[in-house]
Formats: structure tokens, C-alpha cells, sequence
């Protein structure tokens, strides 16, 4: 009785693969020296596949379902061991479990920049990243190409080589495609698709692989690129700078006023005291032509202008009363030219007092 057990205990008599890994793509059922019994029952699961192999040979494939091990059910296997009227004993195979599901939470990315040729700003270098799933799509052409005598055969291990061909293929669409870098994100689902297809031509009759799915999460230029089309943005939005200079001018006197530091903030003129007095006005005055800086002629007296602790200028005599006229200076105002000791209201000033309106008259009595 004994013996018969032994006998029974050798002999592999259910043989399925309970899939408790995710990542597992090809499985080899653990047969060793067992052998496998006449009618043993095959359970392949949904998204599984049964390969038989002899000699190096792959034989019957089976799908899902439950199968009796017999000479009707392994007409390749039969015709390759030569049972021409059927068998009566146990057998020995190799059987292949191939998960035919889908693997998720793939990733892919490009490890160096790609050139892509913006019809806009030119040639640009960008990288991307995304997602994929892997599934099985052919297994005899996967386990003879890729598995071979493993017994495990994890989707890590060819994450490797399909992220080489998703960068790969994705360089030669971004590098053609006529899609602006302000407008790719708009068109990410139809890159990916683009994408996907052309790296399943690669992988599908090759390696028996299918990418169901393959997503282009982003696609980012160096930050240097980043800083300038924000910029460009900007200036977009604001319009016309030369009234937003203007707006920023108004804007900043009434705190520019209330500073007790004197000069030309006391004068109630604004941090944009450089740009008013070269010509941009305060807001809501008439639009000045903006006055040079370099002085008509060697010989004429420079002023400069100092307010909240800068110096503006040089700027000409003409000049300085533009900007008396238009409020921005008044006789508090400190200057200096060459040849003074030391910065001095522009009221002290005996060249600069014609800029001034006389004070009223006395009274007749």
C-alpha cells in the first residue's frame, strides 16, 4: 500500500498556476521529475495561457478553461512523442503559464533631451515621461524569444529594452511633429496614440508584446525656456507698456508722498522718478517723448537728481524743467552738477531759480 502511494504521490495529477504577483508575465509549472498522469486535469484562469513544451519544442497551447490531459486534447504533443494510437502512461512536459492580462503601472522617460523643431521658437530640447500597461499578446512568440528556459519571467525584466523603444520612437515623432511647445499639451492624446502604435510595430510580431495603453503624462522644456515664454506671457497680458509704466507711476506716488525722506519722493513723486523724469509722465498727464539721457553738446551743464537714496540722470537744464513744469521736481528737489560741493535744493540753486515762478508780490500797503 505503501508503494502505490509513493507510486501516486510522483504523479501530477492537477496542474494550474494561482498568480499571487502582478508583475509576473511567464511562469513554468514546477514539475521537476514528476510525471505527469494519464487524464490529469489542466485549470488555465482567465487571463492565463498553458504552453506544453518537449525537447525545446513548443507543442498545444491551451486557454482558459479546465482540460483532461489526453491524447485529444495534445495532438502536437502526441505527434512529437509518436503515441500514433494514443497513450496509456504517464508523460513528461514542460508547461508554461503566460499571463495574457494586462501589467500596469509601467513607466517610461526620456533619459537625455530631444530636439524638437518648434515652428515658432525654433529648435528646443525637451523631455518627457508617461505611463504604460504590457500585455501578452502572442505567448509562444514571447516565451521563445524572451523566456527561454527561465522559470520566472517578470515584466522588469524587459522594462529595460521597452523604455529604450518608447524614447526611441518618441524622438522621431516629437523631432517631425509641426506642434508648437505652448500647444503639446492640447495634443497629448494624440501623441500618445501616435506613440503607442508605433512602438507596438516594434515589439508585437518581434516579442509577442501589446501596449494597450501608453499615456504621455508630460512634456517639459529646460527652465531657462520655461522663464521666457512666462515672460512673453506676461507682456501678453499687460499690453501696452508704456501705459503700465505710466499706471505703475500713479499707482506708486500717494506712497511715495507719504516717505519723510525728503528729495523727490517728498516732491510726491513715485519710485518710477527715473522713468517720469525721462519722459513717461505721471498717469493720467499727456504722453511725453522720452528725453535722452546723453546731453546735445559737450558744453552743457549735467544735472543729477537724487530721491530715496539713487541718483537719476545725467539730465540737461531743458530737461529739468520738463519736469518742473509736469510736477515731477520742485524747489526741494536735490541736485548736483560738476563743480559743487555737495547736493543742494534746487531752490538754492542760483541757474536753476529761472525754472521757478516767482513768489506773489507784496501787498501794496
Amino acid at each position: 500500500m505503501g508503494f502505490v502511494n509513493k507510486l501516486r504521490g510522483e504523479l501530477v495529477d492537477i496542474i494550474e498556476w494561482v498568480d499571487d504577483n502582478r508583475n509576473t508575465l511567464v511562469w513554468r509549472f514546477p514539475r521537476y521529475q514528476n510525471e505527469i498522469k494519464n487524464g490529469a486535469r489542466l485549470v488555465v484562469r482567465p487571463g492565463q495561457s498553458a504552453i506544453f513544451v518537449d525537447g525545446g519544442r513548443i507543442a498545444d497551447v491551451f486557454q482558459p478553461g479546465t482540460h483532461e490531459l489526453a491524447t485529444k486534447n495534445l495532438p502536437l504533443l502526441t505527434t512529437l512523442r509518436g503515441w500514433g494510437f494514443g497513450f496509456n502512461s504517464p508523460f513528461k512536459a514542460e508547461v508554461y503559464f503566460v499571463a495574457t492580462r494586462q501589467v500596469t503601472e509601467l513607466k517610461w522617460g526620456t533619459p537625455h533631451p530631444v530636439l524638437l523643431r518648434d515652428p515658432e521658437f525654433g529648435p528646443l530640447r525637451v523631455r518627457a515621461f508617461g505611463t504604460y500597461t504590457l500585455r501578452a499578446s502572442k505567448p509562444e512568440a514571447l516565451l521563445k524569444e524572451l523566456v527561454g528556459t527561465d522559470g520566472s519571467f517578470e515584466a522588469d525584466e524587459i522594462e529595460v529594452l521597452l523604455r529604450s523603444i518608447v524614447a526611441s520612437e518618441f524622438s522621431k515623432i516629437v523631432s517631425t511633429t509641426e506642434v508648437s511647445v505652448v500647444d503639446l499639451a492640447s495634443n497629448y492624446g494624440r501623441l500618445s496614440e501616435q506613440l503607442r502604435t508605433a512602438v507596438v510595430s516594434k515589439i508585437d510580431n518581434e516579442y509577442g508584446l501589446d501596449l494597450p495603453q501608453l499615456i504621455i503624462v508630460n512634456i517639459s522644456v529646460p527652465e531657462q525656456v520655461e522663464q521666457a515664454l512666462d515672460a512673453r506671457s506676461s507682456m501678453g497680458v499687460i499690453g501696452d507698456m508704456n501705459r503700465y509704466q505710466q499706471y505703475q507711476l500713479g499707482s506708486s506716488i500717494p506712497t511715495a508722498a507719504a516717505n519723510p525722506a525728503g528729495g523727490l519722493a517728498g516732491a510726491g513723486v513715485g519710485l518710477g522718478m527715473g522713468m517720469a523724469i525721462a519722459g513717461l509722465g505721471t498717469a493720467g498727464a499727456p504722453s511725453r517723448a522720452p528725453l535722452p539721457l546723453i546731453p546735445p553738446t559737450p558744453e552743457a551743464d549735467l544735472w543729477h537728481v537724487a530721491s530715496g537714496g539713487r541718483t537719476f540722470g545725467p539730465y540737461t537744464l531743458a530737461q529739468l524743467g520738463q519736469a518742473v513744469s509736469a510736477g515731477q521736481l520742485s524747489g526741494e528737489s536735490m541736485v548736483w552738477t560738476a563743480g559743487m560741493d555737495a547736493w543742494t535744493p534746487m531752490g538754492r540753486v542760483p541757474r536753476l531759480a529761472i525754472l521757478f515762478a516767482p513768489p506773489p508780490p507784496p501787498s501794496a500797503g
